[in-house]
Order: C-alpha cells, then sequence, then structure tokens
C-alpha cells in the first residue's frame, strides 16, 4: 500500500495510547505473512534491548532500542500517527509452519502491508 489503510493506523493508534498488547492481527507484506499481536512500539523496544543486553556477542546493539537509558534522559515521543507495527509473539508463515517456533519480534512497515485481518492464523507444528 502507498498509503496505510485508516483502519489499520487506527489499530496502530489504539495499541499505542492504551498501551496494550493483547491485540493480535495477521498482516501481508512482500514475500511474508506475519502473525501475532501487536505491542506498543516502546514495550517492543525495550524487550528487544533486553534480548540484545542477555547476548555476549550483541549487548552493544542494546542501546539502538533503549537511547533514554543510554542517555539518561526520557526518549522523545513520534508525534504524528504511527508509521510501523511492532510484533511480539509473531510467527512468518511458511506453508503450514510457524517461524520461529518460538515466536519473534517483527517491526512493520504500515505502508508496506496489502492485506490484514484480525486474529492470529493457525498453523501446525507436526
Amino acid at each position: 500500500m502507498s498509503h496505510p489503510d485508516e483502519l489499520l493506523v487506527g489499530i496502530a493508534e489504539l495499541v499505542e495510547s492504551q498501551h496494550t498488547s493483547r491485540m493480535s492481527l495477521t498482516v501481508v507484506v512482500p514475500g511474508a505473512v506475519i502473525t501475532g499481536r501487536l505491542a506498543p512500539e516502546a514495550m517492543w523496544k525495550e524487550r528487544v534491548a533486553e534480548v540484545l543486553r542477555d547476548s555476549a556477542q550483541l549487548g552493544d546493539f542494546a542501546a539502538v532500542f533503549s537511547p533514554a537509558a543510554r542517555e539518561g534522559t526520557v526518549a522523545p515521543r513520534r508525534d504524528g500517527p504511527p508509521t510501523h507495527l511492532h510484533f511480539h509473539v509473531a510467527r512468518i508463515l511458511q506453508g503450514s509452519y510457524g517461524i520461529p517456533d518460538s515466536g519473534g519480534m517483527y517491526r512493520v512497515a504500515l505502508s508496506d502491508v496489502s492485506a490484514w485481518t484480525i486474529g492470529d492464523i493457525g498453523y501446525s507444528d507436526q
């Protein structure tokens, strides 16, 4: 989509304003179908930073996802509507499988979403 769907932008705004991570969504983007739960951007960034901090090889990259902690300041608030969806406990659907098994963290540009539906799409691990 060259212009993000107004309904999808509304969902992203509500996730951000209510700081909720209970909204399940499935999106179609170039080359992938992603299904999972949405998270507010700040919550998503902090979770990614935690995972990176726990890694001996990738720990330095955690600061990219938590600049407030790095600089000792409050992260600036973004003006305007959201530009990305932030998925956690998400999977890329490939045939009848979800990748990765445990769920991943994906950031998807709203402008890249060509189709979407509310809820998770089921898959089989067999």
